[in-house]
């Protein structure tokens, strides 16, 4: 299998192939390699928003080859941030990508206008957008699936207005309902002048050992939907865990005024499924279908029929526009949701802002004035939809600021103790106890998804847990996430593959791996990307931690800056960062 990065060039209008097979040796594939090649062509002190930062999108040696292995990792310079930017996307864009034969692509420069890439095989085409920039991500889809050739194998992945106004949290929509949601991605779009890439292709795969290849995969296909490892994901999603987190008082609410939301039953997972659920989809190369979309029936127009809108939700989404805004009924959250997908804005810093901005409201910290007369109230759908329409259009001060994230916007008008972020990113939607906490600061996205630190507060809450045994298992967890991500697999089915059967479909297509390998393969990638933040002014010793943590009672009971402080000490001892 010949290993190639396809590189375009925006300023020049030039593209071109190069086989880099040591790299993908070396690297894998998905995470690993895209850390290598940011660190390759972003020099340090990039402005994230310039022509010189790049984008890059890279896949494993899975994907399109094995069942649920789904994702495309983008890594970037992050405009939230300022370091490093590392988004996850399903959708149909790594089948794509292996059809059209790169395993990775970056891009380079910034468009003299408007514009669009093309990749169809080996043919490269930029291509105006100027007609299609200012389009919402979902029109945009719907025009580029007419205008560009290619079906079941194509991507549309593209961005909307909130990406073009460069707002630091704009995502990237991928196909139809899935995102690269996490960091501004999509800001970076912006700032390059392109709105979207069309992704196509039809070379074939071969495996060296055909019937080994159908052993292994008949293996993981079975796993995957003969046993119980994936079946919540099909049957309620993620939103199964609104009632869950609701019960153990970890689900955030009222920007963590609470850690429990009164109306939860109203916008549980349970309540979708039973009066809102239309379909399940599943990205290309997966057969469990956890992907859940609503239906909302809305109002085309006074006097008119109703139009029915088809909205993808799961628990973050829930959490950031619903119990943190005080949002009590679905279909608010729905139409929440359905307004970021047409602006193009990640749902979970959106929600997080909106939740600060409701409370420095209150707290006479800004006035009607600065909301321009806007209502931010919680459950107040109506007033929270004018408000993430204005901060894209940034009509005066104070929305240009929340479009910057929640910590410019709280160092600018104060009210830091409640600007919910971590490492300069919104957090997410777990109150659960100090691993969630000290997980997102070390975490090299500052996600939840870096090490699951609330899963480590879980399992302390059922049966106590020293505090260097919490650290050790999120050290674990980053590592070998390294590893998992470079594959690149759907997250959700980690519990298919196990390190057995990820050393067995390696074999299948030509890489031999031992586990020893794995783990230290997953430690060098962790430490490249902490390398990189370093590179970019991050230090863990000098980090904020906003005190309404501290104030609100988590699902483990009252957390101290003491644990906190004691765990990030371990952590940086653990690593050998002294």
């Amino acid at each position: 299998m010949l290993r190639k990065v396809l590189y375009i060039d925006l300023s020049k209008e030039e593209s071109w192939v190069e086989e880099r097979q040591e790299l993908f040796e070396r690297w894998m594939g998905g995470t690993g390699v895209g850390i290598r090649l940011l660190q390759e062509e972003c020099p340090a002190n990039t402005d994230p928003l310039s022509a010189a930062a790049p984008i890059i999108f890279s896949i494993g040696p899975l994907n399109g080859i094995f069942p649920v292995a789904t994702k495309t990792v983008a890594t970037f310079k992050s405009p939230l941030t300022g370091e490093l930017g590392e988004s996850y996307a399903g959708g149909r864009l790594s089948l794509a990508l292996r059809f059209a034969g790169h395993e990775a692509v970056v891009i380079r420069g910034q468009a003299e206008q408007p514009s669009y890439i093309s990749i169809n095989d080996g043919e490269v085409k930029i291509k105006d957008a100027t007609s299609i920039w200012g389009i919402d991500a979902q029109t945009t889809g719907v025009i580029l699936r007419d205008r560009e050739p290619g079906v079941g194998r194509r991507s549309i992945i593209r961005i909307g207005p909130a990406g073009e106004a460069k707002v630091r949290y704009a995502g990237v929509v991928v196909d139809t309902y899935r995102h690269f949601g996490r960091l501004g991605l999509g800001a970076v779009f912006g700032s390059k002048r392109l709105k979207a890439l069309v992704i196509s292709g039809t070379e074939t795969i071969d495996v060296p050992d055909a019937k080994r290849y159908k052993e292994v995969y008949n293996r993981l296909y079975k796993t995957a939907v003969q046993t119980d490892v994936m079946e919540k994901y099909h049957d309620i999603g993620t939103s199964v865990n609104i009632s869950a987190l609701n019960w153990l008082k970890g689900l955030p609410t009222n920007n963590f005024l609470l850690s429990s939301f009164p109306q939860g039953e109203n916008i549980s997972g349970e309540m979708f499924a039973e009066n809102h659920l239309f379909r399940r989809l599943s990205c290309a190369g997966c057969p469990i279908g956890c992907v859940h979309i609503a239906a909302l029936k809305t109002a085309f127009s006074t006097h008119h029929e109703f139009e029915v809108k088809k909205v993808s939700y799961d628990y973050e989404p829930i959490y950031s526009l619903g119990s943190n805004l005080g949002v009590g009924q679905a279909e608010g959250v729905l139409q929440l949701i359905d307004v970021c997908e047409r602006l193009g804005l990640d749902v979970m810093s959106a929600g997080v802002v909106l939740s600060w901005a409701t409370e420095a409201l209150e707290k006479g910290l800004i006035t009607s004035k600065e909301t321009l007369d806007v209502p931010l109230q919680w459950n107040g759908v109506d007033g929270y939809t004018r408000a993430l329409e204005n901060l894209v259009k940034a009509p005066n001060e104070f929305y240009g600021a929340l479009a910057r994230g929640v910590d410019y916007a709280a160092k600018k008008y104060c009210g830091l103790d409640y600007a919910m972020a971590l490492g300069g990113n919104e957090v997410s939607g777990y109150h659960t106890g100090p691993a969630s906490i000290v997980g997102q600061l070390v975490g090299v996205r500052h996600s939840h998804l870096d090490n699951a630190g609330y899963a480590v507060d879980q399992k302390a809450v059922k049966k106590p847990m020293e505090i260097e045994m919490m650290v050790d298992e999120l050290i674990k967890e980053d590592n070998s996430r390294g590893v998992f991500n470079s594959l690149v697999g759907c997250l959700f089915a980690r519990g298919v593959y196990t390190e057995e059967n990820i050393i067995d479909s390696l074999e299948t297509v030509g890489i031999i791996k031992t586990k020893d390998d794995l783990m230290e393969l997953g430690k060098r990638i962790f430490e490249e990307k902490y390398k990189f933040k370093v590179q970019e002014g991050f230090d863990l010793s000098n980090v904020r931690v906003p005190r309404r943590f501290y104030e609100t009672v988590s699902a483990a009971g009252l957390v101290t800056p003491e644990t906190v402080e004691e765990m990030l000490g371990l952590y940086r001892k653990k690593r050998g960062w002294g």
